[in-house]
């Protein structure tokens, strides 16, 4: 009952954030913040896009929401009259460095990067401080480095409260006697993000871990120890396998495993399909890719947060046409991310809550997926 409350108030929330576009966090420094439609923004960059050129650096191609992002980027920036050098790095920092430094010298006037690891890309970003181009870091924050003009991303700590919240109000922690048996897994240790996210689910639920409710039984219960390396399924999948071997061999049976995102909950997914035979457990997720919304359908996954990457392709297209036209830059943040050189002004687009009940409206009559792409 529980569960089916929470989705409702939850997807009439989604409602309204997504009639809203990209939602502010913190102090507004445009009026029309994060309200325009991707036409009009198209259109007030275009008038600065002429002989310009943006350079997208974008992680890998191995996970779905990267490809997604890369080609929202490109064809976003297309349609507003720039250039696009668009890279993908294998995940593989120095094939990142090297191309991020091609970008600079053919030409470009702008650099947006999602970096693979935050604190990988200070050679190449002196680079550009040098050369007087704008970066702007997209979804990942780079770190140490003063050269960083702005950061656009999803705030990422509610993406965490969001899946933390859900547990506790799916096992109605506030009344049930429990305990209750919860693993994690997290992300990247190199995705300033991964920390984010850990922590909005953990601040949630440490209060019931502390008093007993819930009972971490693997013992792992730090983003050190929790941590997945380049957000990888199979990492995911190797370390849930242990785990189940190890403390639920006995029959014992796990109520949660919170996930940080959907690549290492598919880990987790095909690691209880094949070593556990015990009630199956509330699993968390993010992204909304395609097979773990098939999973959530087929009831393999609890939830996912969904973070629409038009929406944020959008929003850092406008700050392109800004900076280049020397207009004040859209944030809502400029207080939250320090990248351990200065406090990055960012801005923050509002993360989705997703289940069964509501993926339909949600990623299909958004246009987001066919219904094909879900079969």
């Amino acid at each position: 009952m529980k569960k089916r409350i929470l989705a409702a108030l939850l997807s009439s929330a989604m409602v309204v954030t997504l009639l809203a576009g990209c939602g502010g966090a913190a102090a507004d420094t445009a009026a029309d913040s994060g309200s325009d439609a991707a036409a009009t923004e198209s259109s007030d960059a275009g008038s600065a896009a002429a002989g310009t050129k943006v350079g997208v650096s974008m992680p890998t191609k191995d996970l779905q929401r990267w490809n997604q992002d890369g080609a929202n980027m490109e064809a976003e920036l297309k349609a507003a009259g720039f250039e696009v050098d668009l890279q993908y790095a294998s995940n593989d920092v120095q094939t990142q460095v090297s191309q991020v430094e091609n970008m600079i010298s053919s030409g470009a006037n702008v650099l947006v990067i999602a970096a693979i690891e935050g604190s990988s890309l200070g050679e190449a970003l002196d680079m550009a401080k040098e050369a007087n181009i704008p970066v702007i870091a997209y979804d990942r924050l780079l770190m140490n480095s003063d050269a960083v003009s702005y950061y656009a991303t999803f705030d990422n700590y509610k993406v965490g409260t969001v899946q933390g919240t859900y547990v506790k109000d799916t096992l109605d922690l506030e009344n049930a006697d429990g305990p209750f048996n919860i693993e994690f897994t997290a992300g990247d240790p190199g995705d300033n993000n991964a920390g984010f996210f850990f922590n909005g689910a953990y601040d949630v639920l440490k209060p019931y871990i502390e008093s007993g409710k819930l009972n971490v039984v693997s013992g792992q219960k730090t983003f050190e120890e929790v941590a997945t390396p380049t957000w990888a399924t199979e990492t995911a999948q190797s370390r849930a396998e242990n785990i189940l071997s190890s403390y639920y061999s006995d029959g014992t049976n796990i109520d949660v495993w919170l996930c940080s995102n959907d690549s290492t909950a598919l880990g987790v997914e095909n690691a209880l399909a094949a070593n556990y035979n015990g009630t199956y457990p509330i699993i968390t997720g993010q992204d909304c890719d395609i097979e773990n919304t098939k999973n959530m359908i087929a009831g393999k996954q609890s939830m996912s947060v969904f973070k629409d990457t038009r929406t944020l392709a959008s929003q850092v297209v406008k700050m392109v046409g800004q900076i280049l036209k020397g207009e004040t830059v859209d944030v809502n943040d400029t207080t939250t991310y320090d990248n351990g050189t200065k406090v990055v002004p960012s801005y923050l687009c509002e993360p989705v809550f997703a289940d069964a009940n509501n993926y339909k409206e949600l990623l299909i009559d958004s246009g987001y997926y066919t219904e094909d792409q879900l079969k």
